[in-house]
């Protein structure tokens, strides 16, 4: 037996033992979890600061780089994380009544896990302990494959986990990282439909597309990040540079940074010279179109079809348009169904772009940094879903759950 197909087969029957844990026992894990990572983040911060080393002499791409980073503020997040999740409700064994038949069946639905969710990520270690936590708290097992330039470190923290789990008389077998990053076990990953429920693959659009296009097991996607801010006519300008600088510097490297600035043509001659003024000094990289040229010095001047690149740097698109329309139709098509947002003070826009675009999280006034499972209060997230079936956007606890019907009856029989 392969290895990947003995790992498969120890997560599905340690997911059967997690399905009947109660919530208080779950969180006590989590509670030792949480203090595992943070009284051992010397150990973590040594193996990470190796592979950081080993990224950056093979000339890792910067934003990959940033990603790989483990220092003390994002070791504590990683705890804190957890600790927040303890206080989530758990949606496991949550019932809706769907009321009684007029024969006297009675119809529930009650949330259940959907089993073991494997995560295929590139240079993000944190995902381990963020999809352990999330997983084990919604009842679910979970295999991870990271990327190998985090390999060390996903598994330093997956030790610890795996620790508390143990403690606690628990199968370690509950979360799992692949210990060898060779792409042909991550093919094995995506053939094992007789073990694992959902493959959820979370990094740039080469490593989503093979899986989508190879995995026999069920694809929740998390695709690039091309988010867009959106400055109306009836907008507050101070407002929109905040936005605007948050989203495109406060941390390039993640996929609710803004890739893109949508400007109605009402406003740019008051708004377009401070944005050029402000992203100057943070050595932004500006790709504007013909109508918007005139207000950069050395822009690099773009087709109306050149847009929709995740950049993930100090890089940014900017594209003037006639109307709110226009810009409605601009995300339409360069848009990644990520994170889109308006800046307005008109109610009646606000609503009406709320409506219109098709994206996971659709933000009227706050930027799209705030785009992230534990700032909308889901605590960790395994990932933002750019996909529809069955969750879209941040995925927390419940996306990480499924309904099964409950019948019951008094030997009602089907005429």
């Amino acid at each position: 037996m392969s290895i990947i197909t003995q790992l498969s087969q120890d997560a599905k029957k340690a997911a059967q033992k997690l399905a009947i844990l109660d919530t208080a026992k779950k969180n006590e894990v989590l509670k030792d979890m949480a203090e595992a990572i943070r009284s051992n983040k010397d150990k973590i911060k040594a193996v990470n600061e190796k592979e950081v080393a080993r990224a950056k002499e093979n000339n890792l791409d910067a934003a990959m780089v940033d990603r790989l980073i483990l220092d003390d503020d994002r070791i504590e997040d990683m705890a804190a994380g957890i600790e927040v999740i303890i206080d989530l409700e758990d949606p496991a064994g949550k019932v809706r009544d769907f009321g009684t038949r007029p024969n006297g069946i009675k119809i529930r639905k009650m949330r259940i896990p959907l089993g073991v969710v494997c995560m295929i990520y590139e240079a993000r270690p944190n995902v381990t302990a963020d999809a352990g936590a999330l997983c084990f708290k919604s009842g679910n097992a979970v295999i991870l494959r990271g990327g190998k330039e985090a390999l060390d470190s996903s598994l330093a923290i997956a030790e610890l986990l795996q620790g508390a789990l143990e403690k606690h008389g628990l199968p370690k077998a509950l979360i799992t990282v692949v210990p060898n990053p060779d792409r042909a076990l991550m093919q094995e990953l995506m053939e094992q439909r007789d073990y694992i429920d959902v493959i959820i693959p979370r990094g740039g659009e080469g490593l989503i597309n093979y899986v989508t296009d190879n995995s026999k097991v069920p694809v929740i996607q998390h695709f690039e990040g091309v988010c867009h801010l959106y400055v109306d006519k009836d907008a507050d300008l101070d407002q929109a540079l905040q936005l605007l600088l948050n989203g495109k510097t406060q941390r390039t490297g993640v996929c609710n940074a803004l890739e893109g600035l949508v400007v109605h043509q009402a406003v740019a001659d008051d708004f377009l010279p401070r944005v050029a003024e402000e992203l100057a000094k943070h050595d932004v990289k500006i790709h504007v179109n013909e109508k918007g040229s005139k207000y950069f010095d050395g822009a690099d001047v773009i087709g109306e079809n050149d847009f929709g690149t995740e950049y993930l740097g100090l890089e940014i698109a900017i594209r003037v348009v006639d109307d709110f329309d226009a810009a409605i139709d601009h995300i339409a098509q360069f848009g990644s169904n990520h994170t889109e947002v308006i800046c307005t003070k008109n109610e009646d826009a606000a609503k009406k772009f709320q409506l219109a675009v098709d994206a996971s999280v659709v933000m009227v006034n706050a930027s799209s940094r705030f785009s992230d499972g534990s700032q909308l209060g889901l605590g960790a997230e395994i990932g933002i879903a750019t996909t529809k079936l069955h969750a879209y956007g941040p995925m927390g606890l419940e996306s990480l759950t499924t309904e099964k019907y409950l019948v019951n009856g008094e030997g009602q029989i089907r005429n």
